[in-house]
C-alpha cells in the first residue's frame, strides 16, 4: 500500500475539470454554503413562505407553519420525557408527514434523527437500535405489533415507542396501498397526543456547528453488517444546495418523493431541497406503480429523484399515459446503473430525460451529477451511461489497487472528497478509518473518466465475474440484455463452475405481454459482445429481487443460483 507521504506527491491527474470550460456559466467549480445546518435552513423556509405548503399527503396539505409548529410540539413532548441533546430518535416509518415532523423534532430538541428501514425485521431492528441507542422510536402502530413490540423488551435500554397511523394527514384513505387501520395500543405513547397535549409550546433555542451529528442513516447491508452513517448538519446543507443548482431546481418548485425518506436520496434529495426552496414534497406513503402515477398527475411536481427500477414499473404499467408525468422538468436517478436503452424508451414514452446522479449513503447523496439540460455521455467502447461529473467542492479520482491515481481512461475504485463527505460510522472507527483514510471515501465502486471529464461507474468491486481469467462486468451484458424488446429488467451474476472458475448468468423480467426463451436471449447476446461474457445461463422471473430503495439485489440471486 502506497504511504500516505507518497500519495500527498503524486500528481493527481483528476483534479482537471475539463467539462467547465462548457458549463462553467452555471456550474461553477467551488461555492459558498448557504446553510451550514439543516435545522436553519428549515427555519429559513417559515419564516419566508409560512403559508405555503410544506407537505402534500394524498388529499392532504400541511403548511410551513404548521410543521413548525408540530415539531415544536414533539420537541418539548420528548424533553419533558427525558430526550436530552445527543439523544437519538429512530424514525421507523414510509413515506408519512410524521417523518419529517420527527426528524425536525429531534433537531429542535438537540438529537440526531435516525431513518430506519420499514421493511426491517425483527432481528434487523434489534440490531440498529441497539446500536443507535435510540431513546424513542417513533413508527407505525402495525409495525410496533408485528415488529417493535416483540424488540423493545430486549433491548439493552429502554425506548419510547411513539405510534401513529399512516391514514392521519389524509382522508382518501387509498386501499391499493395503505394497511388496515390500526387502533392505538395501550401502555404507548400517541404522535397525535404528544402534538396536541403541547401545542403551542415552544422548545429551548439550539444551534448547530456544520460537524454536528445531524442524521444516522444505516448503509443497506448488501454487502455485509449495516453500518450507521453520520451525516452531518453541513453535509446536508452542502447536498441540499447541489440539489437545488445543479439540478435547476429553484424556490417553491413542487417535489415528489418517489424514493423511500428513510434513504439518504430522499433525506436529501426530497426533504432538504424541499425545505431550501420552501417547497412543497408530495408524499405516497410509499412506491407503488399506479398509485404513483396518480399522485404525480394530482400534485404536479416539476422534480423527482429515485432508483430507475422505480422509472421501470412505471413506464411499463399498463395503464401508464404521456399525461401522467407532463408536469415534470427534473427528472434524476440515481444509486443504481442506468441503462441506455431504459433512459430511451422513457423518453419516447413520457417525454422526458431521465438524467443521472451519482453518490452513497456515505457521500450525503450526490457526487457527480449530470448538469441539467445537458444529456449524459455514453462511453463509445461499453455503450454506458455517464454518472455526470463531479459537483462543485468535490473531488472525485480513480485508484489503482495500491492507492495511487489510475491514468485517464483505465478503471480503478471511484474515491471521493469533499464537504458531503461523512464524519464516520456510529460507534466504528475501525471501518471509519478503513473506508475513510485521511476523510477521503473510498467507495467500493469501480469505474473510470473520460478525457473529457465525465465519470462513468462499471461495478461493485465484488461483482466482478472472473470468467476463465477473463475479467467481466455485470453492467456491461445488463446494458445489452436491456436491448432486448422482451427485457423489463436485468441482472447478471456469477455462479461457480469446476472448469471455468465462474459463469455468467443472467436473469431477468419482461415486459407485460412478451415471451421468450433462455436460448433465444442467449442467441440475442451472442453477436453483441465477447464470447465469454455471454450468459451461459439465462432464467426468467416475474420479479427480481429489491432492497426498498430499488436495487436489485445481485447478492440473492447469487446465492440462490443453480
Amino acid at each position: 500500500m502506497e504511504t500516505k507521504e507518497a500519495q500527498r506527491t503524486t500528481a493527481n491527474p483528476y483534479t482537471a475539470r475539463p467539462w467547465l470550460s462548457s458549463y462553467s456559466k452555471t456550474q461553477p467549480q467551488s461555492i459558498e454554503v448557504d446553510y451550514p445546518d439543516a435545522l436553519a435552513m428549515f427555519k429559513a423556509a417559515v419564516t419566508r413562505a409560512a403559508d405555503r405548503p410544506a407537505i402534500r399527503y394524498f388529499d392532504g396539505t400541511l403548511t410551513y407553519r404548521q410543521v413548525d409548529e408540530q415539531s415544536d410540539a414533539l420537541a418539548v413532548a420528548l424533553i419533558k420525557r427525558g430526550f436530552a441533546p445527543g439523544d437519538r430518535l429512530g424514525l421507523y416509518l414510509q413515506n408519512v408527514p410524521q417523518f419529517i415532523i420527527g426528524e425536525l423534532a429531534a433537531w429542535k430538541a438537540g438529537g440526531i434523527a435516525v431513518s430506519i428501514n420499514p421493511m426491517n425485521k425483527a432481528r434487523e431492528l434489534e440490531a440498529l437500535l441497539n446500536d443507535c441507542g435510540a431513546k424513542a422510536l417513533i413508527l407505525h402502530r402495525h409495525l410496533y405489533r408485528d415488529v417493535a413490540a416483540g424488540v423493545l423488551p430486549k433491548l439493552g435500554h429502554p425506548v419510547l415507542p411513539i405510534l401513529t397511523s399512516e391514514r392521519e394527514y389524509q382522508t382518501r384513505n387509498d386501499e391499493r396501498i395503505l394497511p388496515p387501520e390500526t387502533a392505538p395500543i395501550e401502555g404507548t405513547v400517541e404522535f397525535s397526543q404528544l402534538i396536541a397535549d403541547n401545542a403551542g409550546a415552544k422548545p429551548p433555542a439550539v444551534t448547530y456547528a456544520k460537524d454536528d451529528i445531524a442524521l444516522i442513516v444505516y448503509t443497506s447491508g448488501t454487502t455485509g453488517v449495516p453500518k450507521g452513517a453520520m451525516n452531518t448538519h453541513g453535509n446536508i446543507g452542502f447536498t441540499a444546495q447541489v440539489y437545488r443548482d445543479w439540478m435547476g431546481n429553484e424556490e417553491g418548485m413542487p417535489v415528489y418523493a418517489l424514493a423511500p425518506l428513510f434513504h439518504i436520496t430522499g433525506l436529501i434529495g426530497h426533504i432538504a431541497l424541499a425545505q431550501i426552496n420552501a417547497a412543497p414534497l408530495g408524499l405516497s406513503y410509499r412506491f407503488e406503480p399506479s398509485v404513483t402515477l396518480q399522485a404525480i398527475r394530482e400534485l404536479q411536481p416539476v422534480y423527482t429523484i429515485g432508483a430507475i427500477t422505480a422509472f421501470i414499473a412505471m413506464m411499463h404499467h399498463p395503464d401508464a399515459k404521456r399525461e401522467d408525468l407532463a408536469s415534470l422538468r427534473r427528472v434524476y436517478s440515481g444509486g443504481a446503473a442506468i441503462p441506455p436503452s431504459v433512459v430511451e424508451q422513457f423518453e419516447a414514452k413520457f417525454g422526458h430525460t431521465i438524467h443521472n446522479g451519482y453518490g452513497l449513503t456515505e457521500s450525503t447523496s450526490p457526487a457527480t451529477v449530470t448538469p441539467l439540460f445537458v444529456k449524459s455521455r455514453l462511453d463509445p467502447i461499453s455503450g454506458s451511461l455517464s454518472i455526470g461529473v463531479p459537483t462543485y467542492n468535490t473531488d472525485v479520482a480513480i485508484l489503482n489497487e495500491d492507492g495511487s491515481y489510475a491514468p485517464i481512461g483505465e478503471v480503478g475504485e471511484i474515491a471521493i472528497s469533499g464537504p458531503q463527505i461523512i464524519a464516520g460510522y456510529w460507534n466504528k472507527p475501525e471501518e471509519t478509518e478503513r473506508a475513510l483514510p485521511g476523510g477521503r471515501l473510498n467507495t467500493g465502486d469501480v469505474g473510470f473518466m473520460n478525457e473529457e471529464g465525465w465519470f462513468f461507474i462499471v461495478d461493485r468491486k465484488k461483482d466482478m465475474i472472473n470468467a476463465a481469467g477473463y475479467k467481466v462486468w455485470p453492467r456491461e451484458v445488463e446494458d445489452v440484455l436491456y436491448t432486448h424488446p422482451a427485457v423489463r429488467e436485468a441482472a447478471v451474476v456469477g455462479v461457480p463452475d469446476d472448469y471455468r472458475g465462474e459463469n455468467v448468468k443472467a436473469v431477468i423480467s419482461l415486459k407485460p405481454g412478451q415471451d421468450v426463451k433462455p436460448e433465444e436471449v442467449v442467441a440475442f447476446c451472442r453477436p453483441l459482445m465477447a464470447a465469454y461474457k455471454v450468459p451461459r445461463t439465462v432464467v426468467v422471473m416475474d420479479e427480481l429481487p429489491k432492497t426498498p430503495t430499488g436495487k436489485i439485489l445481485r447478492r440473492l440471486l447469487r446465492d440462490g443460483a443453480s
